[in-house]
């Protein structure tokens, strides 16, 4: 009888932009175990989502991806975990979760024994359980069953070295001086690998206020990541040579041995519009072929982030004052209960007075979704002025485009910190108030565009790189490339470490 080809068990967490990553990882992964002629299969455990839009967003990129897979063959199915009670915050019943950190952390604590028992229930050989970046607890789901766990980190490799210096950091700041568990980051941190120490104001949220229980889930997790059998990171080799090779020195782990890091990078998840899955060309598209070739400064700020109307407004003046092309997704505020943005009729409330028909020959403002990836890589597009979350700044690498960075939370800052002047250099820093909000004056980001588009050193340097950036993402998924090998050493190492699961010890 033949056995059946082995498994690897994704556990993503519920936002769209951890998700898709994941899948289109887990993709890559089996077509390149089928080209090595040692196939594997996915199983992706989905845990109930906290609210009904993130639970709709899932279920209707499930629905696409069982379609595609039913034509395709994939290899993939979906097993829909039981509901966990949410979790307490620490600060007791009634408070709010210090960050998402804690929230996920937390959570993932309390999906531990489904997740064991969905694995235990399994026919087919396991090679392995991959989780999300904060998703650590459940490696002791793996543990109890004898079945590697991997750790799938969709931000950079210099995020994912902050995260396992970060237990030694933490020790440093409580062994020097006085301070205790109340001291924070007052000096910049020095991060190996980065040719530059890292100002606290850059710091990721989570690790920015060492007294709130998200910090402690930060290092929580960092430590937990030596445990791992490998981190899989979605960078590309050649972006971050520097940080990779202090991680894998040891020099972010203080004594203790890293795990192997495995580059799959650029993995870009593919985000359709209506306009799209009807073979249409989306308008804002149409509206760049009428633009000559990198004269459109593009400004998009992710799903999670809307502008308010004081923002907005510096934005809109540092436009018109720029006298440069422009194409603005501007989405409104969430609805009730939700924390994603918005459509709808907003542009009137948000936008100064005449702005509109004012800038109307050389702008457009579209106030919904828009297919951000396929607008990067519009030859109009010259520049990128983005909320820098990482999924957007690998798009906006592979695309060419150079960025100026307008950062708001989680590791925003930090990424935009290591794109400007952490040794990628493919971006123009520009100045952000992180005590208001963010808040970026408009004479502030007029300067920047006008450097990122201009012809000094700044701007030319983070042009010249951003294409650099292109050719190494264009490369490394090709056949020799280093995320093309580094997949293939996963591939080995995931049939090395396949095994029969043995029966759940928590009898779950």
């Amino acid at each position: 009888m033949a056995t059946a080809n082995p498994t690897v068990v994704l556990v993503p967490v519920w936002g769209v932009g951890h998700f898709l990553p994941m899948i289109e990882a887990g993709k890559r992964l089996l077509a390149a175990a089928s080209r090595g002629g040692r196939p594997l299969t996915l199983t992706v455990l989905i845990m109930p989502a906290p609210t009904a839009k993130r639970a709709s967003e899932i279920a209707e990129h499930i629905r696409d991806m069982e379609q595609d897979q039913a034509s395709a063959n994939l290899g993939i199915r979906f097993l829909y975990l039981p509901a966990a009670p949410p979790p307490a915050p620490a600060a007791g019943a009634g408070a709010s979760y210090s960050g998402p950190e804690e929230f996920i952390s937390l959570s993932m604590q309390q999906y531990t024994p489904h997740v064991r028992a969905a694995i235990a229930g399994l026919t087919c050989p396991v090679a392995a359980v991959v989780v999300d970046l904060f998703c650590t607890p459940l490696l002791d789901a793996a543990r109890d069953l004898g079945v590697p766990a991997y750790v799938y980190l969709i931000c950079s490799a210099a995020m994912c070295a902050l995260l396992l210096r970060a237990p030694a950091l933490d020790d440093e700041l409580s062994a020097g001086g006085g301070a205790g568990e109340d001291a924070q980051f007052e000096a910049d941190v020095h991060v190996p690998g980065l040719p530059a120490p890292v100002p606290p104001s850059c710091l990721p949220t989570g690790l920015a206020d060492r007294t709130v229980p998200a910090y402690d889930w930060f290092v929580y997790n960092g430590r937990r990541y030596t445990e791992a059998a490998g981190l899989i990171v979605n960078t590309v080799a050649e972006v971050e040579p520097r940080v990779l090779a202090a991680i894998a020195d040891g020099r972010c782990t203080r004594g203790v041995r890293p795990p192997p890091v495995y580059t799959v990078g650029p993995v870009l998840a593919d985000f359709t519009s209506p306009e799209q899955e009807q073979g249409e060309e989306h308008e804002c598209v149409r509206w760049l072929h009428a633009q000559p070739p990198r004269s459109v400064v593009f400004l998009c700020f992710g799903s999670s982030r809307h502008l308010t109307a004081e923002q907005a407004g510096e934005a809109a003046v540092a436009l018109e004052r720029s006298g440069r092309r422009f194409l603005w997704v501007l989405r409104g505020p969430p609805a009730p209960g939700e924390k994603l943005t918005s459509d709808g009729d907003h542009l009137a409330a948000m936008l100064p007075a005449g702005f509109l028909e004012r800038t109307a020959r050389r702008g457009m403002v579209w106030p919904r979704w828009a297919p951000q990836r396929e607008i990067l890589a519009h030859a109009a597009v010259g520049g990128f002025v983005t909320h820098c979350g990482w999924n957007s700044a690998l798009e906006s690498l592979a695309a060419g485009v150079p960025m100026v960075p307008w950062p708001w939370a989680a590791e925003q800052h930090y990424n935009a910190f290591v794109l400007a002047a952490g040794g990628v250099g493919a971006a123009v820093r520009v100045e952000v108030d992180r005590g208001r909000d963010s808040f970026v004056e408009a004479a502030e980001l007029e300067r920047a565009i006008g450097s990122l588009f201009g012809d000094g050193e700044e701007g030319r340097k983070a042009r010249e790189t951003a294409m650099e950036m292109k050719v190494a993402c264009r490369t490394a998924v090709e056949e020799g490339g280093s995320s093309t090998a580094s997949l293939r050493r996963l591939c080995d190492a995931l049939h090395r470490g396949a095994v029969a699961v043995l029966p759940d010890p928590a009898g779950q």
